[in-house]
């Protein structure tokens, strides 16, 4: 797990400009605090951060192949041994045991066709010798990050925005389309904040050459016949988890699991403990509260119970070692861990706590494990959100979880001034994404009407939603050096799952019913039997009075940028609500303005809304 970032020029001799690829580079300090290198020539100049996992001596990058090809690698080749068995009958010959050099000799070998051979996590950079051209390539799920800024003679990339802010040639310019998607929750394909920049789609890749840029999708969502019967679908998914979670517990560093109580992480909790035990090893699992959640929880329209009873259920069935990281509400709200979590980002996401509380909790799993497994994007794959069971949600006429009733999407335009709006126009911005995403969905002949519904809404999941919290988890672990992994996002699974018939998803009349009983053996029944509760949020009234308080002294500057989105009327009045009454929408609507008050501080954006 690493950073990468560099630089294509075919006009420009690059060795001259190693001060600006080592700047890049250095962005990606945080991805990889355990070593750093560049490659120059001519024409190309790649940097590299390394986080080391496996073959710790041994992995160094940019790794090359003189004469050939050199590439910069972040994110893990979970087939990585067989693979290297394949090339070595071929006649490769390797000096390393990392898995970087296994992906480099399947460029060799198969050239962009190596995607077909990959199992895992990946956005990697190929300078190809021979052609003179950049091959990016990301995963098929979109797990690790990866963006591209077009110049006039070449490209720029990073594994994260900052790596190519950080070269004189890329703006630092936010347009209308940009502070749409913002403000939509819609994560538009490509999409970047920032003016100029895109990301390199899942499963896609991005080649560079004199001729241009050109883009070739490889994987995808195709709607195939489900031929298994109930009882052959539940073993294929317990089959699949558990070679799933076995592959992604191979490090040469510490492991770990997040543990929150819910089915999810439960899930892999149970199937990983298991795995250890046999090597004779005992797993540790942390888990995320707060002061005084677990006495004083109150239901809301997301969270019908506290994590804290499940977790010690888990823990307790399969003797973890387990450690909760609990937080309070002033470090909570404290503005440096807000910035911290707005350069790990580089947007002003407005999540509040649930960014803060995620970066304080990685940073205290840094300090004992190096690599760390999710229960991640089980929902979006076998259907968990309460709005995948909302009909209302369901037969809205747009995404599912901007139709559901919560704060965290709801009234998002709130705190914007009236003219922004305007501008923005988010309905009209969010119909057209609705429109595009579900003109990209396929059916299958004779699917009757119920399925054909559900497989849209699972679709939009697995093409947009999920992929927005997969960056949040990505960008959150990444900055203080953590590697998580999800093993819901193995695409065996996803592919076999999202195939599934609606009715085998819920056949015991309940959310998750395919994943509840191909891992039922390894689950407390209380967690078996739980409702879906997503990732948790604090119900302390000192958290919104903290936040009022920070927004209280934002309206004392009269000049400050962030007044030029930001409704100041709007924030004064809720900054004079009770806390302890304060809607959820309310609080979601202070953090959002709090993180647009510290990004124009930290960033300094161009805004050019039309």
């Amino acid at each position: 797990m690493c950073g990468i970032a560099g630089w294509v020029s075919f006009g420009t001799d690059l060795t001259q400009r190693r001060e600006v690829i080592d700047a890049m580079t250095e962005t990606m300090a945080c991805r990889g605090p355990d070593d750093s290198g560049t490659w120059v020539r001519p024409n190309v100049a790649l940097g590299h951060r390394r986080l080391a996992i496996i073959d710790l001596p041994g992995g160094r990058q940019p790794m090359a192949e003189a004469g050939l090809a050199a590439m910069v690698y972040s994110g893990e080749a979970y087939n990585f041994t067989e693979l290297r068995a394949e090339l070595s009958r071929r006649g490769h010959k390797f000096e390393t045991d990392s898995d970087t050099e296994v992906v480099l000799h399947g460029y060799l070998e198969w050239g962009d066709e190596v995607v077909d051979h990959l199992n895992g996590m990946y956005a990697f950079a190929i300078w190809d010798e021979r052609d003179e051209k950049l091959v990016m390539i990301r995963d098929r799920m979109g797990i690790k990050p990866f963006y591209y800024y077009p110049t006039p003679d070449g490209v720029l990339f990073g594994s994260e925005p900052k790596a190519i802010l950080a070269n004189p040639l890329a703006r630092k310019v936010v347009d209308t389309d940009g502070l749409r998607e913002l403000m939509a929750m819609t994560k538009a394909p490509g999409w970047s904040l920032w003016k100029g920049m895109h990301e390199v789609g899942p499963g896609t890749i991005v080649t560079v050459d004199r001729s241009g840029i050109r883009t070739r999708t490889y994987w995808k969502l195709d709607a195939k016949q489900h031929t298994d019967d109930q009882e052959t679908t539940v073993e294929r998914v317990r089959e699949l988890m558990t070679d799933i979670v076995h592959r992604q517990l191979i490090a040469d560093v510490p492991r770990c699991v997040l543990l929150s109580g819910g089915l999810d992480s439960s899930a892999v909790t149970g199937l990983a403990a298991a795995r250890l035990a046999e090597q004779g090893e005992q797993l540790r699992t942390f888990s995320v509260d707060f002061l005084g959640q677990e006495d004083n929880f109150k239901p809301d329209e997301v969270r019908d119970t506290p994590d804290s009873p499940y977790i010690r259920d888990v823990a307790n069935l399969v003797g973890s070692a387990h450690q909760d990281v609990v937080l309070n509400p002033a470090e909570l709200s404290d503005p440096d861990v807000r910035r911290k979590v707005l350069t790990a980002r580089d947007i002003p996401a407005g999540l509040g706590d649930m960014d803060t509380s995620l970066y304080l909790l990685f940073k205290a799993i840094r300090a004992e494990s190096t690599v760390a497994l999710s229960g991640e994007s089980a929902d979006e794959v076998f259907g968990g959100y309460r709005w995948f069971h909302d009909e209302a949600a369901v037969n809205s006429g747009t995404f599912p979880w901007l139709a559901f009733r919560m704060g965290l999407t709801n009234e998002r335009e709130t705190l914007l001034r009236e003219d922004v709006r305007q501008k923005l126009d988010l309905p009209g911005y969010i119909a057209d994404q609705y429109s595009s995403a579900v003109a990209q969905v396929e059916y299958l002949d004779g699917e009757s009407e119920q399925d054909r519904k559900m497989r849209t809404v699972c679709n939009l999941h697995l093409t947009r939603f999920v992929r927005m919290l997969l960056d949040r988890k990505d960008r959150a672990s990444m900055a203080v050096g953590l590697e998580v992994r999800v093993p819901f996002c193995d695409h065996r699974l996803v592919e076999y799952v999202y195939n599934t018939p609606w009715s085998l998803k819920t056949f015991d009349g309940r959310e998750k019913s395919l994943l509840r009983h191909a891992t039922e053996h390894v689950l407390p029944a209380s967690v078996r039997d739980r409702v879906k509760s997503p990732y948790p949020s604090t119900q302390d009234p000192g958290y919104a009075a903290a936040l009022q308080q920070q927004v209280k002294e934002a309206l004392s500057e009269r000049d400050n940028p962030v007044f030029s989105l930001v409704d100041r009327d709007w924030l004064h009045r809720v900054s004079e609500v009770d806390p302890v009454t304060m809607s959820s929408a309310q609080r979601t609507g202070l953090d959002r303005a709090l993180d647009l008050y510290h990004w124009f501080d930290l960033y300094s954006p161009e805004l050019q809304l039309d």
